[in-house]
């Protein structure tokens, strides 16, 4: 019956009051997309780049791999469709809606720490050379500083490379997904199904290749990404145990709001069940007494009177 109760929990009756039950979380997460837009327009750090440093920066201008206008397509989007359809297989408007909320913050979270790292760094990317010298031609001053003359844009973003936006938004959005898979597939039920790991393992391989790409596009060192890496998926891991249990947990594959539903609607069928046990038990007292007093009303008082006086002589 909790369940049954439970099932007419979906968007369309629950959707908007949980919504509004969230309306902070809603807003700041419009707050994190602002001050990412705004730490992306700021200038980063103007680092000291002198020409014995040439050496690691003086790699060759390639196109990205894995374009930007595609991380938020696999590390927003793809999670989404992935919620959506357990959400059509088991309709819970709080596993979806918690499930999409955590995803976002943990995108946005990290993309707020790693861009303002970004701007606090300043270190050059791998073919920071020929953003500043589009010429080949280097040119320094008294100190021993690079003078570019390249475009402002591009030399902007040659001074954004630590740590990988791509990596860590990657790690935090198919992170997330990751985590969300373990709990709903139950991979740690100790029952030993290794092949649920590959399932597990999916998307964390897709951000590792894709952290592998900056470092093949030389757009970003090994430290970048690694950094990007770990920043990422450790935001992904304290957004989702916000909402959802650890994925080892015996109920990792329902929400903290799931289960805290099933505990209202149990309490509130408690009384019910008292007072139903409470008119079963009057009843049958009831019942008790009426076949007790049928009982006596059947016994004859004079054959009662001859049984007592019988008894009398006997003793």
């Amino acid at each position: 019956m909790r369940e049954a109760q439970l099932g007419a929990h979906t968007v369309r009756t629950h959707g908007v009051t949980l919504a509004r039950k969230h309306m902070h979380d809603w807003l700041i997460l419009m707050l994190l997309a602002a001050i990412v837009v705004i730490l992306n327009v700021i200038n980063p750090f103007y680092r000291y780049v002198g020409k014995d440093m040439m050496a690691d920066i003086k790699y060759p201008m390639k196109e990205n791999t894995v374009p930007v206008w595609a991380v938020p397509v696999y590390a927003i989007l793809l999670p989404m469709v992935v919620f959506l359809l357990f959400y059509l297989r088991r309709p819970d408007v709080y596993d979806l809606h918690h499930a999409i909320l955590g995803l976002l913050f943990s995108v946005l979270v990290t993309g707020v720490i790693t861009d303002a790292i970004k701007d606090a760094v300043g270190r050059p990317r791998p073919d920071f050379f020929w953003r500043c010298f589009p010429d080949g031609k280097d040119v320094y001053d008294q100190w021993g500083n690079v003078e570019c003359h390249g475009q402002k844009d591009i030399l902007k973003d040659g001074r954004k490379s630590f740590p990988s936006g791509h990596t860590s938004w990657s790690f935090a959005g198919l992170g997330f997904l990751s985590l969300y898979l373990s709990g709903k597939i139950q991979a740690f039920d100790r029952r030993g199904h290794v092949a649920k790991l590959c399932i597990v393992f999916l998307p964390l391989l897709v951000a590792s290749l894709v952290a592998i790409s900056r470092v093949d596009d030389y757009r970003h060192h090994w430290q970048d990404v690694f950094a990007g890496g770990l920043i990422g998926l450790i935001v992904a891991m304290f957004c989702y145990l916000q909402f959802f249990p650890p994925p080892y947990h015996v109920d990792g594959w329902g929400t903290y709001a799931y289960f805290r539903v099933q505990e209202e609607i149990h309490a509130s069928m408690q009384p019910t069940n008292a007072l139903n046990a409470e008119a079963q038990d009057e009843n049958h007292q009831n019942e008790s007494n009426n076949a007790s007093m049928e009982m006596s009303s059947t016994v004859d008082p004079g054959t009662a009177v001859e049984d007592l006086e019988s008894g009398r002589r006997e003793t």
